[in-house]
């Protein structure tokens, strides 16, 4: 899955599962929506870019305090699932026809998304910072 730790992963995908669990009930949600949600977590998790690493090591360390690296990475996941649930549902909508989604233009809203989503939970967690409010917040949806 990714050159991260069991316990590493294991903590992520808790804490993803969690948040995620507040907004869609992961035990209601169909096979074919929970595979694509261990799909986005694999890959989310490998960070085969590097993008999540780099940004975390780029953060102050007073936002790096607040929580432990696999915690947020779980927090970040489940926002970019979130998102990306949110899109996939308006381009559902807006479609009327298979060829139609075929005939738009779709390529790379996955790595938008993924970006969009690990830049708006960075901004969370350096407001946590000042905003005891949010910390709080943040802390409860990632608890079980």
């Amino acid at each position: 899955m990714s050159d991260k730790d069991p316990q590493y992963v294991e903590t992520a995908k808790k804490v993803a599962y969690n948040v995620s669990n507040r907004v869609l009930p992961m035990a209601k949600m169909p096979a074919t929506l929970l595979e694509a949600y261990e799909g986005l977590f694999a890959e989310l998790i490998a960070d085969k870019a590097g993008h999540f690493q780099a940004s975390w090591d780029a953060l102050p360390a007073s936002a790096q305090k607040l929580f432990p690296v696999a915690e947020f990475h779980g927090f970040y996941i489940a926002n970019a699932w979130m998102q990306l649930s949110r899109v996939a549902q308006e381009i559902a909508d807006s479609a009327e026809t298979e060829e139609e989604m075929n005939d738009k233009q779709y390529d790379g809203v996955f790595g938008r998304l993924a970006e969009a989503s690990l830049k708006e939970s960075l901004r969370k967690l350096k407001k946590a910072r000042t905003d005891r409010a949010l910390l709080n917040s943040i802390k409860q949806v990632m608890a079980e």
